[in-house]
């Protein structure tokens, strides 16, 4: 058999065991938010206030049926429907509707869909425009995994222990849910409330990967249900848009806030910078919007140095209009927009002559996976923030603090699991509240969510959160849950503040809304239909390599699974009935609570010894399993052993497919 078909049975294997991610359109529908619209999608919603006329524009050959919205407070309110242009549908928001940010209900000859952050209803236009700045999610339903404690981050398990000795995982869906959930709950004071959450690109780590992407639009969910919007734009790993047109948005797009033009560009996979055409759309934007305070969203970051350095900094007295202060900008301008030996330079002097023109107060970008603050300070005095930000869910080039390999490779600034909030006045003015002074070498992102970080599991009979806040103080705020219709909160197996708001089902789905204060250090909230008495099922599937020799490293991976879901799990090694180490082991796929998890052992000094796995839920039920390693014949031989609690966790394909993994990848080699 061909290494391809080997590994194609194994994924078929692993597939039979796996739990589907809960989706946020209606359940009866198999159809994807953009087979019925191209916009609003989840990561554009269509933006007015009460009374408003908003377009919602169907995809090609869909009729409309009927639109509504609907929050887990507010509504159902229909949006009538007066009137099409050019394919466009114009609805109107009732003059009644409740400010909110709300799911879009729509129904279709292709189907029905619901779509959270289907459209904002603002209260009134703000005159500062917050923003939570975020990039670089790359949601995966694979398993793309960081390591924090603190300030720093490793890429692996043994690399963060030296730092602490109690890690937390970052899956990229973890980070993207504790950004969306942190900025949802609370910006600043009540008074300064962010009001618009940013992605810049690189939304979902493969393009291909539609699991990730409704994985993404359940982290966009769990902020924008609780009432802050959401505005996405495609990076490189989005491209070619085979599902982000589907799951989450156009190509490119502007949105209006009031006084607030956002234009949201797309910079094409490898080509990493828009095509000329879609500036000539963006000229007529801004054309078109002559009092609006313009803000550009691309992924790709226009500059890749400064008179101060490759960190950012300041670059001041020039234009774009003229050839000899040209010819020096390009120097700095980074070669994804100029090309090498200038071939793109049309479009790149193009882009900043328009920012230069119709006075662009602030360009946001990422990709590169650390901050990079610039300034570009014209010839007439105008100030225009450039403003790249680390990447928010996989800093997986630059560790911190940086290792010799990463200085190898040219990365000396840390990289972490970071945003940032930003101010726009209706003037123009940007300011940055939280981090003050952002141009220095150097951090100046927040620490959001590598300091905060949501922990959800959705069992079968109830619904849990584990909450890691090292802010040092407490964050409250509104706070949404998926739950199992009946459920309520255990207040006995919960330690943070809370009171419930509302409940819904919305699209097939039951949703709690909660106000909540989550206090410093490691907290909890649990929505059960009874006390939990089931302890976790838990096994050894397979070590990596199989037979590890003394000293050397090798990974465990557990497949474990819970009725509500797993807080801890911790792996030890035991020798002469000595506990010998103790390592914490991570979900590959902490959205689901059938999972495999997995630690990685940097060594043990002996042939033979135990591997001894224990897990906890949410309730304290634990349950245990050991695995025997070597002994007289050599070799490594499962002896599995649970409590009264444990049991095996998943069909016989699944345990197959994982021990078939060594020996596939080692034929294929």
């Amino acid at each position: 058999m061909k290494a391809g078909k080997l590994m194609a049975l194994l994924v078929a294997l692993l597939t039979i065991a796996a739990v589907p991610v809960s989706t946020v359109w209606a359940a009866s529908s198999s159809v994807a938010p953009g087979e019925v619209l191209i916009q609003p999608l989840p990561g554009v919603p269509a933006i007015g206030k009460p009374g408003d006329v908003v377009e919602i524009q169907p995809a090609e050959g869909v009729a409309i049926q009927s639109l509504q919205i609907v929050s887990i407070l507010h509504g159902p309110y229909d949006l009538e429907i007066v009137g099409t242009e050019n394919g466009i549908i114009k609805a109107k928001i009732p003059e009644d509707a409740v400010p909110d940010v709300y799911f879009l209900v729509v129904k279709s000859d292709r189907g029905e869909v619901t779509i959270p952050n289907g459209v904002w209803v603002m209260k009134d236009a703000p005159t500062v425009l917050r923003i939570a700045h975020g990039s670089d999610l790359h949601v995966t339903s694979g398993s793309k995994m960081g390591f924090v404690c603190g300030d720093y981050f490793q890429k692996s398990i043994p690399e963060i222990l030296q730092y602490c000795d109690h890690p937390y995982a970052m899956h990229s869906y973890t980070a993207a849910d504790s950004f969306m959930t942190y900025y949802a709950m609370t910006g600043l004071q009540s008074e300064n409330v962010i009001n618009l959450i940013i992605s810049t690109g690189d939304d979902v780590d493969t393009n291909g990967d539609s699991e990730g992407y409704k994985m993404l639009d359940e982290a966009i969910l769990h902020g924008t249900a609780a009432g802050t919007p959401f505005i996405s734009i495609k990076g490189n790993h989005d491209h070619p848009p085979t599902y982000y047109n589907k799951y989450v948005g156009p190509r490119y797009f502007y949105e209006v806030i009031g006084d607030f033009l956002i234009i949201g560009l797309d910079s094409r996979g490898e080509e990493r910078h828009p095509e000329l055409e879609q500036l000539q759309w963006m000229e007529n934007v801004l054309k078109s919007h002559p009092d609006k305070v313009p803000i550009v969203l691309v992924h790709h970051p226009f500059w890749y140095s400064t008179p101060d350095g490759k960190w950012g900094g300041t670059i001041k007295g020039y234009t774009a209009f003229d050839d000899g202060d040209w010819q020096t900008l390009t120097k700095y301008v980074s070669w994804d927009w100029e090309g090498k030996n200038g071939e793109y330079d049309e479009i790149a002097r193009t882009f900043l002559q328009l920012v230069e023109k119709y006075n662009v107060r602030l360009v946001l970008a990422g990709h590169i996976h650390r901050d990079k603050p610039v300034l570009y300070i014209d010839r007439e005095g105008n100030e225009h923030w450039f403003y790249t930000v680390t990447t928010t869910g996989a800093p997986d080039k630059t560790s911190n603090p940086p290792s010799q390999a990463d200085q190898s490779r040219g990365y000396t600034t840390p990289s972490w699991y970071g945003s940032q909030v930003i101010y726009v006045y209706e003037n123009g003015t940007v300011k940055f509240p939280l981090a003050g002074d952002v141009l220095h070498e150097g951090i100046s992102s927040l620490p959001i969510p590598q300091k905060f970080i949501v922990y959800r599991q959705n069992g079968e009979d109830g619904t849990a959160v584990k909450f890691v806040n090292e802010l040092g103080e407490a964050v409250s705020g509104p706070f949404v849950l998926e739950i199992p219709a009946g459920a309520k909160v255990d207040p006995e197996h919960t330690n943070i503040t809370y009171t419930v708001l509302g409940e819904r089902e919305i699209g097939g789905t039951y949703y709690m809304l909660l106000n909540v204060t989550v206090p410093a250090g490691v907290s909890q909230i649990t929505v059960v239909k009874e006390a939990d008495t089931q302890g976790p099922e838990v096994k050894v599937g397979y070590l990596m390599p199989g037979k590890p020799r003394p000293g050397q490293r090798f990974k465990v991976y557990v497949t474990a699974s819970d009725n509500v879901g797993i807080r801890d799990m911790k792996v030890q090694i035991i020798s002469d009935g000595k506990v010998l180490a103790e390592y914490p082991a991570f979900s590959m796929k902490p959205a689901e609570v059938e999972a495999t998890y997995y630690t990685e052992i940097p060594g043990v000094d002996a042939s033979e010894f135990t591997i001894k796995v224990i897990a906890t839920d949410f309730y304290g039920n634990t349950g245990e399993t050991t695995y025997t390693v070597g002994g007289s014949t050599g070799t490594s031989s499962p002896s599995q052993t649970e409590t009264s609690e444990g049991g095996s966790t998943c069909g016989p394909a699944a345990l197959v497919g994982l021990a078939l993994l060594p020996a596939l990848l080692r034929r294929r080699k």
